[in-house]
């Protein structure tokens, strides 16, 4: 029986170390632009308007790498619902291995997150107020860029001279990624806007982790999960590390059946 037991999990393990080696590629890949969208870009929603951004030396302005993310960003939420956050987003994985560090682990912050439900809105008001300053407000440029050769010591001068609504934006995405340090996995589960806007329109992928009419409500795959929550539930990100924890065999990857969902 445990033979059989670990032939199934082979598979399962197999595919948290693609995840992990997904999100390793995705921050060398996006890496440069993350840190350029929250440091040195001058507009106040990052990484939308790099055709119109001087800062010559971002990635955002090289076109494949530019309609290369917006296009395959809508592509993997149709096929496969809020996986980027849960393998390729840079900033999830800064904020997985913050979270390592943290003394309120994902347990203590997942209970928080169910006692405390109205927690789970503040991405979309993160997300309602870029689209109010993108639409509403025409996305002012606030900051003019000054060219020196190091990145950090442009960043320091953009701090120096940049308008108080870059500081504000800059200051809260900071001090999202710094709470996570003590509540694990913070910024994703709160302020985070493109997770905001992921969670909001996940429920029409193709592709999912999904529970079927077996599960008991345990919640142990909630123990193994980087953002202690169940599949399907708010939060989940089809990262997979689920798969091989439910001790009645309820959790299933991919289309989910129509008889899965009957009680």
């Amino acid at each position: 029986m445990s033979e059989s037991l670990a032939a199934k999990a082979a598979p399962k393990t197999r595919l948290k170390v693609w995840r992990r080696a997904t999100q390793v590629l995705g921050a060398a890949v996006l890496g440069q632009w993350s840190l350029y969208g929250i440091l040195r870009c001058p507009f106040v929603v990052p990484y939308v308007s790099c055709q119109n951004c001087p800062v010559i030396t971002c990635h955002g302005r090289l076109l494949p790498m530019y309609w290369g993310f917006w296009l395959a960003l809508p592509a993997s939420l149709l096929l496969f619902g809020r996986a980027f956050c849960g393998w390729a987003c840079p900033g999830g994985l800064a904020v997985s291995l913050a979270g390592q560090l943290a003394p309120f682990g994902r347990a203590v912050v997942g209970r928080m997150s169910r006692l405390f439900r109205w927690t789970a809105t503040g991405k979309y008001l993160a997300l309602a107020g870029c689209l109010y300053v993108y639409y509403a407000l025409g996305q002012p440029r606030v900051d003019v860029p000054i060219r020196v050769g190091a990145f950090f010591q442009a960043a320091a001068l953009t701090f120096e001279h940049a308008m108080p609504l870059w500081l504000w934006r800059t200051g809260a995405v900071l001090g999202f990624f710094v709470l996570g340090l003590a509540l694990a996995g913070a910024w994703c589960r709160f302020a985070c806007p493109t997770g905001g806007a992921l969670e909001l329109l996940k429920g029409a992928s193709l592709f999912k982790v999904y529970k079927t009419s077996a599960c008991n409500g345990c919640g142990k795959c909630a123990t193994v999960c980087e953002m202690a929550t169940r599949p399907e539930e708010t939060n989940c990100t089809n990262c997979g590390d689920c798969l091989d924890s439910c001790p009645v065999d309820a959790i299933g990857l991919g289309r989910k059946p129509r008889e899965a969902g009957r009680s």
